[in-house]
């Protein structure tokens, strides 16, 4: 799913393209993209961007007349753009298409569960509506941080996820910032010791900026077009069996439903293998414990 730096990265590229610019047109490639129906999407039609916005993990169109187009691309949802206008909609992947005089905007979804979605809304109200609650990460200093942190007991891997709690962290950051805070994915927000909350929330705001700098740089160089969620330079997130970049120790991983958590062993949990929910079961009481055990029993 884009997070905060991909959909940050987008908005860049979308302003030179489309801010101050008029949507001539909407074209719906599949009818359940769109989830709203008041006011109707035509209404939309002939409206200048006179502004672009991110809120959670949703790119927002602001236009004339206090309406907004809210984008949640979801897990599989990505936006793409043609320099044509009317640019013919992608027949297997292409859910709309925006078009402007100087091209066409298409949001598109891969896989067969179609989750994106498309809303029209008037007014900041109904666009509020849309927001979760979760603070800016990036905007908030300490005492903001921990009070949003500790609001609820949970996994620190969680409340990082939660937008009730934080806005547009998702499973992919949320592996990177915990291993630049060294903190495992596991610990319970409200036994964490001020200095863990303190690194955490420098490690939120380093992590976050350094990819948001990252992204956007390219993204005013050429369109994203690659937007995922597993990139070769990342840490430890979709790093399973790969080398740790400080220690040099395998990432880990739990594995639960469509996520896995990454990890490095040495970094973040004091060498002690954190158990899947699977494959724990399955093992029992032969579930490795240490790095040294998961390296024997996979040498047996």
């Amino acid at each position: 799913m884009p997070e905060l730096p991909d959909v940050t990265a987008y908005l860049a590229a979308l302003e030179p393209r489309v801010l101050g610019h008029a949507l001539t047109g909407i074209r719906l490639a599949s009818p359940f993209v769109l989830r709203s129906v008041d006011p109707p999407l035509p209404e939309a039609v002939g409206r200048t961007v006179i502004a672009l916005r991110r809120v959670g993990k949703r790119v927002v169109l602001a236009l004339e007349d206090d309406l907004f187009v809210v984008i949640h691309l979801m897990i599989a949802g990505r936006l793409q753009w043609r320099d044509a206008p009317g640019a013919k909609v992608p027949g297997k992947l292409g859910l709309a298409a925006f078009d402007f005089a100087g091209g066409t905007l298409l949001l598109t979804e891969a896989g067969t569960k179609k989750r994106a979605a498309l809303h029209l809304v008037r007014g900041e109200a109904a666009l509020a509506a849309h927001d979760a609650g979760g603070i800016d990460p990036l905007a908030a200093d300490l005492a903001t941080f921990r009070e949003a942190l500790t609001r609820e007991s949970h996994t620190v891997k969680r409340a990082l996820t939660d937008p009730r709690f934080f806005s547009g962290v998702g499973n992919a950051y949320s592996d990177e910032i915990l291993h630049a805070a060294q903190l495992s994915p596991v610990r319970l927000t409200r036994q964490l010791t001020d200095a863990e909350v303190a690194r955490l929330h420098a490690a939120t705001r380093s992590t976050l900026t350094t990819w948001i700098d990252r992204l956007v740089a390219e993204a005013r160089a050429a369109w994203p077009e690659r937007v995922t969620a597993f990139r070769p330079d990342m840490a430890v997130h979709g790093r399973f069996g790969q080398p740790c970049p400080v220690c040099g120790a395998p990432v880990q991983r739990i594995v639960h439903a469509d996520n896995e958590t990454n990890y490095c062993v040495r970094c973040q949990t004091g060498g002690r293998v954190l158990a899947d929910r699977a494959l724990s079961r399955l093992l029992r009481q032969d579930w490795p414990r240490t790095l040294e055990e998961l390296e024997g029993l996979r040498n047996r």
